[in-house]
């Protein structure tokens, strides 16, 4: 599923335009990129939450080659689901 399907289907449930619930969809959008630049959780209520993590450097090793090389640290986007859809998805 792709965003315009997303858009189409709540426009369609919320009985909105395609145009109203797209501007509602990037506003949502944004408040999410926002928060979670600011190193802030987004819980999405019955979904999961949604946080920025730090990853630390670390030395990984090359299986071919066994060359060693230094992966750097960065930030990682990470999802967390609710218990309900762990157990649905089981």
């Amino acid at each position: 599923m792709v965003t315009k399907d997303i858009i189409r289907k709540v426009a369609e449930a919320t009985k909105n335009t395609k145009q109203q619930t797209e501007d509602l969809y990037s506003a949502t959008i944004s408040v999410i990129t926002q928060e979670l630049l600011a190193g802030k959780q987004v819980q999405l209520q019955g979904l999961g939450t949604l946080a920025v993590k730090e990853r630390a450097e670390r030395v990984m090793v090359h299986p071919r080659t066994g060359e060693r090389s230094i992966v750097p640290a960065k930030k990682q986007l990470s999802f967390k689901p609710t218990t309900a859809i762990k157990e649905e998805l089981k």
